[in-house]
């Protein structure tokens, strides 16, 4: 029975159930976590064999070069053909990098701020530089953009991936909005997968600036959690190419949670004028990023098919676990009218939303209780959710038996904190 429709007397007799259970709960010392999504140890196991994939192999690539020694400023042939396929681009649009994307979208960023964006004026010149965040977001994009003091706008999440009609409106409208963060296949944190009306809509943007981009990172592109279930998505170059716009994305990708995070490859790609911009700041960056270890991934998983049957490793990990998280949401919350979740394909998260107010006091209530959530507004930029209701849930890392504890606890403290609020406008 949904609890808007519970005279006082019902919803009293209810939060003192929940309450006892939550004393419960809170008595048992629980220490749990569940603020990131970290790859668990018996996913980082699976990818074992790659410490050892060098031995005894020639360490000189395909087209000569020693692997042990300096050169290759973008990477390796036998790397750039494997992501290629992971990101569906050609092998001439793609730069290999360090172990983490995060940091060329940082330094995509940082050269922006330094020395513009192909020829345009710095963004450290200009009086006000601006980015659009569809929201509920990943926090760690946020933090580039207000770490460099770009002013950060808010665009609701759809099904269907952003607001579009928002986005189209502010990029043709406004010259000082410079690019806009997006999580296309299995966002972080709700877990949809953009529509091909969107991307299209996308790639056919009219910015009124010269130096707008797309910052598309493509961080969950092969994360499936169903071999039946997959979600697809239309490959962004091409269909800006298409739109004449060719020059107007940058798409990130890498293999930290395919591989050992902190540990892995990472690449950009874009159109040819914008990658020959980003290799004059590279050459004086760096004389080449570990060929070593692009070789390693290169070995460890043969072609991009060995990387797929990889995956449904990690699918066969975790699949259960996100399972053991929404069947508590929907036995413990369903028809109560007070919480709704997303039930994705894929990726690395649930997101779930309380009714308006309540999502710091239930994070909170679950910190007291033993289980830590992803802070409450950290899915927002400047970590404020003006609802206050948005909440992630990152299943991956504790166990399954763990997840189901700490699931109890949060459907309880849920549970509390809409009665509460709900009693309050009574």
């Amino acid at each position: 029975m949904s609890y808007k429709a519970m005279t006082k007397e019902e919803l009293l007799n209810e939060r003192a159930k929940a309450a006892a259970k939550y004393d419960e709960l809170k008595s048992k010392g629980l220490k749990l976590d569940m603020s990131r999504g970290k790859p668990n140890v018996e996913q980082l196991d699976i990818s074992m064999g790659m410490i050892g994939a060098l031995s005894g192999h020639d360490l000189v690539g395909e087209e000569g070069v020693d692997c042990r020694n300096y050169g290759v400023l973008d990477g390796i042939i036998e790397a750039k053909r494997l992501l290629s396929a992971m990101i569906e681009c050609p092998v001439d649009n793609i730069i290999i990098y360090g172990n983490s994307s995060l940091n060329v979208m940082y330094d995509t960023i940082s050269r922006s701020m330094t020395h513009g964006v192909m020829g345009s004026t710095p963004w450290a010149k200009l009086d006000k530089v601006k980015f659009l965040c569809p929201v509920p977001g990943y926090d760690r994009h946020f933090a580039i953009t207000e770490y460099f003091g770009i002013e950060m706008i808010n665009v609701p999440m759809t099904s269907d991936g952003p607001d579009m009609d928002m986005v189209e409106e502010l990029v043709s409208s406004d010259s000082a909005i410079k690019g806009i963060w997006c999580v296309p296949k299995y966002s972080n944190p709700s877990g949809i997968t953009y529509s091909d009306e969107t991307v299209r809509r996308f790639a056919n943007l009219k910015p009124a600036a010269e130096d707008f981009r797309i910052y598309w990172d493509n961080a969950y592109c092969i994360h499936h959690l169903y071999e039946d279930k997959q979600d697809h998505i239309l490959e962004i170059l091409e269909e800006c190419a298409k739109a004449g716009n060719p020059d107007m994305v940058f798409k990130f990708c890498s293999t930290s949670k395919v591989t050992f995070p902190g540990s892995g490859i990472a690449a950009i790609s874009a159109s040819k004028a914008n990658l020959k911009f980003i290799r004059n700041q590279m050459k004086v960056q760096t004389i080449g990023h570990d060929k070593l270890n692009q070789l390693r991934h290169v070995k460890f998983f043969g072609d991009f098919n060995g990387m797929l049957e990889h995956m449904k490793k990690h699918a066969a990990i975790i699949r259960p676990k996100f399972e053991a998280v929404l069947d508590s949401l929907e036995s413990e919350l369903g028809g109560l009218d007070i919480a709704r979740w997303t039930k994705p394909n894929g990726g690395y998260f649930i997101s779930l939303d309380t009714m308006d107010g309540c999502a710091k006091r239930v994070v909170a209530m679950c910190k007291e209780a033993g289980v830590v959530m992803t802070a409450a507004g950290a899915t927002f930029p400047y970590g404020k959710d003006p609802h206050d209701s948005n909440i992630r849930i990152a299943p991956t890392y504790p166990s399954t038996e763990e997840l189901k504890q700490a699931c109890e606890i949060l459907v309880t403290c849920i549970k509390i904190a809409s009665i509460d609020k709900l009693l309050e406008n009574m």
